[in-house]
């Protein structure tokens, strides 16, 4: 019995998560002498609880530990945020320094994102199983099955492309195990059959899902096969230049993958890009259609429905009575001058000297930053503030979507492509069109004499003022092999022996003795 509740637990706390007093009666109508699997998986509704619990279990592994979706992906760029010492270690990792006791044990445990393939795998497992009789609660049974399997496989795809660029090597686990007791010990697979597998999910879920929505509340927040080619297309792109560290080289049949794929994507997706009269709608979210058309796939933080956060990456950037009432005049987490710097400066000749102003017309620096002219500038890309204490404004929450793929990034991944296939003309109409999108000022554009390496720079200046804190950056300086010129403490020496990667934390070794530590980091923890 106790084995048996041991993964049921899992998915009983994640619908706790998402149906909140539901869970209550689950629990009461459960007979104590009877497993979870002689009570659950018996009706579509059970299915939809379960997938409600996988997106769910999604979001708690990307934004448990400090935010980490956000660390991996931009605090360690450096030049684009800086985190203030608070006692737990956390600004180490902005020098390259994983080996903090904080970090390595909480940043480098992997066990929430096991959690969430888990919970797909059985996902998986059972509705390939379920019998018509105990799915006829649902209208379209045969629609239903695609849309329930799709997603899981997508889940689980996404989630394994997230750990592969975290820790390269990780356990590949694709069976559903029911009790975690008897499940085998693994050892670390290569990223590379890992990211087969991910690409073969993806097809595969591709096959079951639709574009669009049918339901307008699930727009971006379930995934659909827009999700589906958005991740393959990142897939592409990270195998294109990361498979072979010591090569720079894209493998261009990745890369025409990566083409082939974002083309179908733009052609049939349906998305669009936000108004910027309607600017922060992106990253509010809510599936709105009408003011938000950007997004592709994002998980759910609306605090209408109580599924705000207040430990939201944005609420520790924010400062001053005006955004949070009760907060002072200092946040831990601020903007650095190296990022205005780096991104917002351009050259420009006055007439008489070439000089080098900050484009402070451009929209993203308008909307997204307060505070400029101070030593902690502010992020307020994410601050719509949700008081749970609105009488006082106490207890600020903040309801804004975690945005992961939306159209904004896939065109701009268009430009990349292109300067891998040496189609610099491409590239060029690409930054271009962003820049006047976003009323930068018209000084700053880039021309035909700009050579593939000039523009390549100039394209992850302009991902770092589009994506901003979107957990992009250090992948993307990564795959572009741009990182020399933001992050310092990546030489390309360590690059090429993956000293990017993290460590595992030690306390998994107790659990698996076939794990091995991340290379880079043997000896060092």
């Amino acid at each position: 019995m106790e084995r048996k509740l041991s993964i049921y637990t899992i998915l009983l706390l994640s619908v706790c998560i998402v149906t909140g007093s539901a869970c209550k009666k689950i629990l009461e109508q459960t007979p104590k002498n009877s497993t979870y699997d002689e009570v659950f998986w018996k009706s579509g509704r059970d299915y939809q609880s379960a997938m409600a619990g996988n997106y769910s279990l999604l979001r708690n592994a990307l934004t448990n530990k400090s935010n980490r979706y956000y660390m991996y992906g931009d605090a360690v760029a450096k030049n684009y945020f800086t985190i203030d010492y608070n006692g737990d270690g956390l600004d180490g990792i902005q020098n390259g320094d994983f080996t903090f006791k904080y970090n390595v044990q909480s940043l480098g445990d992997w066990s929430m994102f096991f959690k969430t393939i888990t919970m797909s795998n059985l996902i998986i497992s059972k509705i390939d199983q379920a019998t018509d009789e105990e799915l006829s609660d649902i209208d379209n049974i045969a629609e239903f099955r695609r849309k329930i399997k799709g997603q899981a496989l997508f889940i689980r795809a996404f989630t394994y492309f997230q750990m592969t660029r975290v820790w390269g090597d990780v356990p590949l686990v694709i069976e559903a195990y029911e009790d975690p007791i008897t499940a085998p010990q693994l050892p670390r697979t290569s990223a590379v059959d890992v990211q087969k597998q991910i690409e073969k999910d993806c097809r595969e879920a591709a096959a079951l899902l639709n574009w669009g929505y049918s339901v307008k509340s699930e727009r971006a927040v379930m995934a659909n096969k827009g999700s589906v080619y958005a991740l393959l297309t990142h897939l592409y792109l990270w195998r294109a230049t990361m498979t072979d560290l010591n090569s720079k080289v894209p493998a261009q049949d990745d890369v025409h993958n990566a083409d082939t794929t974002l083309t179908r994507l733009l052609a049939e997706g349906g998305y669009s890009y936000t108004d910027t009269a309607n600017y922060y709608m992106t990253f509010v979210g809510r599936s709105n259609t009408a003011t938000s058309p950007e997004g592709i796939f994002q998980l759910y933080m609306d605090d209408r429905t109580q599924e705000g956060s207040n430990a939201h990456i944005g609420l520790e950037f924010l400062r001053g009575a005006e955004y949070v009432s009760y907060f002072g005049n200092n946040a831990r987490f601020w903007v650095p001058s190296s990022y205005f710097n780096n991104n917002y400066q351009f050259w420009y000749w006055d007439g008489s000297q070439w000089t080098r102003p900050l484009d402070t017309i451009d929209i993203r620096y308008r909307k997204n930053f307060d505070y400029v002219n101070s030593s902690e500038p502010m992020c307020r890309k994410y601050s719509n503030v949700v008081y749970r204490n609105p009488g006082q404004n106490l207890d600020a929450y903040l309801s804004n979507d975690m945005v992961i793929f939306r159209y904004s990034d896939m065109k701009l991944l268009q430009a990349e492509i292109a300067l891998y296939k040496n189609d610099l003309n491409t590239a060029i109409q690409v930054i271009n069109e962003s820049r006047q999108r976003n009323g930068s000022n018209s000084a700053n554009r880039v021309d035909d004499t700009y050579t593939r390496d000039d523009l390549m720079y100039e394209y992850v200046v302009e991902r770092g003022k589009e994506m901003y804190l979107e957990g992009h950056i250090f992948f993307d300086l990564l795959r572009t092999r741009m990182y020399p010129n933001f992050v310092d403490w990546l030489s390309e020496g360590r690059f090429a022996r993956g000293g990017f990667y993290w460590p595992v934390s030690p306390s998994l070794f107790k659990e698996n003795r076939f794990l091995v530590q991340t290379s880079y980091w043997l000896g060092k923890i």
